[in-house]
């Protein structure tokens, strides 16, 4: 049966399974996920926690005698699997599907890894381990999903933030759940009465927080050149990779470009944002950049861009953040001759 974080609590409620498989590409969501079935095991007498890796060295000997320690005084007993990141070799997958025969109601198997694929859902190992029990899917929730998980969190700590508010939590924590509990629970600690509105966060995380690549995407887009120097710098001394900054710009750009091209058509522009999903709080910023930079403009720098990201690449000796703090610069001026 499959499930999802916010129904674990629902199912954990119910008769424990034998198996539970914990799978997804959040890593906040699984850690949450694998405490409540601990959690919830513990309280049922599952008193031992034995945790193996799945790697070249498993002895899976070892895994088996844990299954069969049976004795008038041995408590019942959870035993935790953790899979590798790139996927089961065929002696792995095989010694878990024969795993499956060794359990019974006083073990309680627990399978955690990276995300699967619909061909790894259907692989005998899978199959083998979830008809006796629960599959939790806890990947990281898309733009749409997100400010419906932010709402229920928020909820769950008393937070009640505004619609406003809510997008700009969205925008500034996509794709990091992480950081955005932690936003949470300081905006908890700040706000006794619940109240989120957009001047709070912003002065609360601008306080209290580390500044994240999006703040940076979004002075460069307000044309902030100091704030964005300054976003920079921080995120350089956090050891932010440069990588990851070259493309969060360049996606910038390239929604830009497409937004110019789709407004030379005779688009409104209001249309065109909502075809391409853009958050209401994004929308001044965009029009901003839209209104400063200009075709010709966007389209030198993505090649400036490109050609950074070469140099990267294939110079590891150099030093990208010079050229980072420069290119910032030139994005956040009006349009004007760009040197290719």
């Amino acid at each position: 049966m499959r499930t999802y974080p916010d129904q674990l609590a629902q199912q954990l409620n119910q008769p424990l399974r034998q198996t539970y498989l914990v799978f997804g590409s959040d890593p906040l969501l699984k850690l949450e996920a694998r405490d409540a079935i601990t959690s919830a095991a513990r309280t049922q007498g599952f008193e031992e926690h034995h945790k193996f890796v799945i790697d070249g060295q498993l002895d899976w000997q070892e895994v088996i005698d844990c299954c069969q320690a049976l004795s008038l005084f041995a408590s019942r007993q959870i035993i935790e699997l953790s899979c590798p990141d790139n996927g089961l070799t065929s002696t792995q997958a095989k010694q878990l599907t024969e795993l499956a025969a060794y359990l019974h109601p006083d073990i309680l198997l627990l399978v955690q890894g990276e995300r699967l694929n619909k061909k790894q859902e259907s692989a005998k190992w899978f199959s083998a381990l979830a008809q006796h029990g629960l599959y939790v899917v806890c990947n990281t929730p898309d733009a749409r999903q997100l400010p419906r998980f932010i709402e229920q969190r928020c909820r769950q700590l008393g937070l009640k933030p505004d619609q406003p508010a809510l997008q700009l939590l969205a925008q500034w924590h996509e794709g990091n759940l992480l950081a955005l509990v932690q936003s949470l629970h300081i905006l908890q600690l700040l706000y006794p009465d619940g109240a989120l509105t957009l001047p709070r966060i912003e002065s609360a995380l601008s306080r209290h927080h580390h500044f994240t690549p999006f703040q940076l995407t979004d002075a460069l887009l307000a044309g902030k050149a100091q704030r964005a120097q300054r976003i920079l710098e921080q995120l350089h001394a956090e050891g932010e990779e440069p990588t990851l900054l070259l493309r969060l710009i360049q996606k910038e750009l390239k929604q830009l470009y497409t937004i110019h091209e789709q407004g030379q058509k005779g688009r409104p522009l209001n249309a065109i944002f909502d075809q391409l999903r853009v958050w209401q709080t994004r929308r001044p910023m965009l029009t901003a950049a839209l209104n400063r930079l200009n075709k010709a403009r966007l389209t030198a720098l993505l090649r400036r861009l490109a050609q950074l990201e070469i140099r990267l690449k294939t110079d590891f000796g150099s030093d990208p953040w010079p050229d980072l703090h420069y290119f910032c610069a030139l994005m956040c001026q009006a349009s004007e001759p760009l040197t290719p």
